[in-house]
């Protein structure tokens, strides 16, 4: 067999495809898979007793809510950040990176609807997660002009305490909303724009 013919005859090779950056090694087996950059797609009903909206927004009735995971740790400035302390007002949780688009994207919104609800008992809190130092979160976050904290989660530690099961965190950018009481209200799995921020937080200010 000539030397053309052999290599004829070889399979093509292939090269594996990049895929969506895991956790890190070590977390518990069926740990949650973070599509990084992407909009994601939000559970069906499927006995977590929450429903699905419309753009990737879901929704959890009070009596179904379940409570917020302690989270708390350093923040991008080195200052001690615990969601506890704010029990008893509405916190926005948004989880994002500086490398991330979509989170560049939505950041103008988060800050201007932050401006708008501080007065009105609403707290906003970022879990800055992936970013291999701080030096790029705080340039993101100059840039944005963003004054609100965020705790600092390289290995994406601090979402894997939010229950399964629960409108946890699985996507970057996500975005959380928790009741007065701390129990977890309403999920963003995508990048989020003002008008769809005050859909999910302006009825938990009403609520008394």
């Amino acid at each position: 067999m000539s030397a053309r013919s052999a290599q004829g005859n070889r399979a093509p090779l292939r090269f594996p495809r990049r895929r969506a950056a895991l956790l890190p090694a070590g977390a518990a087996a069926g740990a949650l898979l973070l599509t990084a950059c992407g909009s994601g797609s939000s559970s069906g009903s499927d006995g977590t007793n929450f429903a699905t909206g419309t753009g990737g927004v879901s929704t959890v009735k009070a009596a179904d809510r379940k409570p917020a995971p302690d989270i708390g740790g350093k923040t991008l400035e080195g200052k001690r950040l615990d969601l506890s302390d704010y029990k008893g007002q509405v916190v926005v949780v948004n989880v994002w990176g500086s490398w991330c688009a979509p989170c560049r994207a939505e950041a103008p919104y988060l800050v201007k609807v932050e401006k708008e609800l501080r007065d009105k008992g609403v707290r906003f809190v970022g879990i800055n997660t992936r970013d291999p130092d701080r030096s790029p979160a705080r340039q993101f976050e100059k840039r944005f002009g963003v004054e609100y904290p965020s705790l600092y989660d390289p290995s994406g530690k601090l979402m894997l305490r939010f229950p399964k099961g629960s409108l946890n965190p699985q996507a970057i950018p996500s975005t959380l909303v928790l009741d007065r009481d701390g129990r977890i209200a309403a999920r963003a799995l995508m990048a989020l724009d003002d008008k769809k921020m005050r859909k999910m937080i302006d009825p938990l200010i009403a609520e008394k």
